[in-house]
């Protein structure tokens, strides 16, 4: 049976990993289980306090067999080192899944055209095809238990929940037309917000396939400084109840609404973190709503190796670069590859400010003309880390040594910064 839903919040010091502990062994307890599967965030969600989580929920199951899936999605496999800098040297790697996207995934069933229509206001009409990692169906584990960060997020509005099931754990299909769904339907519309067109597919594959798996969700709402994380919210359960608890004290504390707009904002990526603009473009995607016509946001990239996280999303980037939403939905049309690769699209859409404010990426592994190629601007590493020297920074509104104010950010992926 489902464990009762258990909520716990400290909203003022966090959680302490006691009363962490105490809420992990609640969710276990008194369960006869054999194997169990956790499916918690990549390193790249590394402020997320999975870490923590799995490595507790490691020690109580000491009895059981654990696996353990990170929700990949599209993003490249975790290296051994990453597994042990987020979750300990304790839990040996042949307990270690990687997630396929493209290849190890079954179909379970679909969330009709008319449907989606309905949720997009007619702007998609097609259905999608709902395909989970196969390793989920393995009907050997007693318990999956699926843990993340809720977080205002770009395509859901807010992130984790089913979101880590479908798309974490998805199969391309499903990844590419519900990006293209949360594009379409346009991001501004959606980031911060609980019930979006692309929740509502995902609640729908939810309450019509997921359920009948043994899946419960460990979901967490933190606030980071540095390198110190503070979980301020904890919700465990299988009811959507705990997703929507969890938003709610993420729209107060992860979403910064601005006095007025911003013109130079300057944006860390922390080179452990962030390796493709694939995921570095967190960065536009946070603080457009913040950002003023005219502006312009600099990214410190010292991790940016390349645009994709795999080979054919990076060739697609370098091919077709962030040229607009209307552009990108006129080339859907005409460019198949284009239209097999709709996550692709989606993220090409997103990525680009419309002409709005200037994106300016600073890093020394990919070369002006990379940069300037896919639409971007570019500025030398070394000469924006000189200017803007994180540091020296704090976060929130600095003045350089030159008189030059700008709203510096140490994290994109912790927040949501939008004018009031």
């Amino acid at each position: 049976m489902p464990v009762k839903s258990i909520f716990a919040e400290n909203t003022s010091a966090g959680l302490s990993e006691e009363q962490i502990r105490s809420c992990l062994l609640k969710s276990v307890q008194n369960r006869k289980l054999k194997k169990v599967l956790l499916i918690p965030p990549d390193i790249t969600r590394k402020n997320s306090g999975a870490g923590l989580i799995v490595s507790l929920y490691y020690e109580i199951l000491k009895d059981v067999h654990v696996d353990i899936l990170p929700a990949l999605g599209t993003h490249a496999p975790m290296t051994r080192e990453e597994q042990i800098s987020f979750f300990g040297s304790e839990i040996p790697q042949e307990n270690y899944l990687e997630h396929d996207w493209r290849n190890n995934v079954t179909k379970v069933g679909e969330v009709p055209g008319d449907y989606v229509s309905k949720v997009s206001g007619g702007l998609v009409r097609q259905s999608m095809d709902v395909e989970l990692s196969n390793y989920l169906l393995d009907p050997a584990y007693d318990l999956i238990l699926s843990i993340g960060q809720v977080v205002p997020h770009e395509v859901a509005g807010m992130a984790n929940y089913t979101k880590n099931i479908v798309i974490g754990c998805g199969g391309s299909s499903f990844i590419n037309c519900s990006h293209m769904l949360g594009a379409v339907c346009g991001m501004e519309k959606a980031m911060g917000k609980i019930d979006t067109p692309a929740r509502k597919v995902f609640d729908y594959a939810q309450t019509q396939y997921i359920y009948k798996l043994p899946i419960e969700y460990v979901l967490t709402v933190t606030v980071s400084e540095g390198d110190k994380t503070d979980i301020l919210g904890l919700y465990i359960g299988k009811e959507r109840k705990c997703f929507e608890q969890a938003a709610k004290l993420s729209q107060i504390h992860n979403l910064i609404k601005m006095d007025s707009p911003i013109n130079i904002c300057v944006v860390w990526l922390d080179e452990n973190e962030f390796r493709s603009t694939w995921l570095g473009n967190k960065a536009i995607y946070r603080t457009r709503m913040a950002m003023a016509d005219g502006g312009r946001l600099i990214i410190l990239a010292p991790g940016i190796t390349r645009f994709g996280e795999d080979e054919e999303i990076d060739r697609l980037i370098r091919k077709f670069g962030y040229i607009g939403r209307d552009n990108i939905l006129r080339l859907c049309e005409t460019e198949t590859e284009l239209k097999d690769n709709l996550s692709a699209a989606a993220h090409l859409i997103h990525g680009s400010t419309e002409g709005r404010f200037d994106v300016v990426y600073a890093t020394d592994k990919l070369s002006k003309d990379d940069v300037e190629n896919v639409g971007f601007k570019y500025m030398p590493l070394s000469e924006a880390l000189k200017k803007y020297n994180p540091k020296c920074l704090s976060s929130g509104y600095n003045k350089t040594e030159d008189g030059e104010e700008i709203f510096y950010i140490e994290n994109p992926a912790l927040g949501l910064w939008t004018v009031e």
